[in-house]
């Protein structure tokens, strides 16, 4: 008999028809941690209040019913975090995989025409041909 078995049973229970955690719940509580650190350094009675603020209301969208006002909560955070979220995921994609892997490719402008040519990257000096108007040059890939 799993002693788990009927918590777990009874928090399902609990969190169906309630919304969840989402992406702006976990940041509102991963800041709430962070500015509870800089409280124990600083003390300052306003940053212990925000702290609480922010984790109340971050468990509040967690158990609210609410759905969709809590989804377009969380898709108005997801829009205007989203260059932020890009940005460090292109660093950890850089991280993870070097430069050669995140950007295979060097782009040229043709001379002549203008047109912009995608040449692999690692293959030494290569006579690189325009597909448009044929004009031929040499560049490092």
């Amino acid at each position: 008999m799993n002693p788990n078995g009927g918590f777990r049973q009874k928090l399902l229970s609990f969190m169906q028809g309630r919304y969840g955690v989402d992406q702006l719940s976990t940041f509102m509580i991963f800041l709430a941690i962070a500015l509870a650190f800089i409280a124990m350094f600083v003390k300052h009675p306003l940053l212990q209040v925000l702290c609480w603020v922010l984790m109340i209301w971050a468990y509040a969208r967690i158990f609210s019913r609410k759905i969709q006002k809590r989804y377009a909560e969380n898709q108005w955070f997801l829009n205007h975090t989203w260059k932020i979220r890009n940005g460090f995921a292109k660093v950890k994609y850089r991280i993870k995989y070097g430069r050669q892997a995140a950007e295979p490719y060097r782009i040229y402008k043709c001379r002549k025409c203008g047109q912009k040519i995608r040449i692999p990257r690692g293959k030494g000096r290569i006579m690189i041909t325009c597909p448009k108007c044929k004009y031929q040059f040499k560049k490092k890939s």
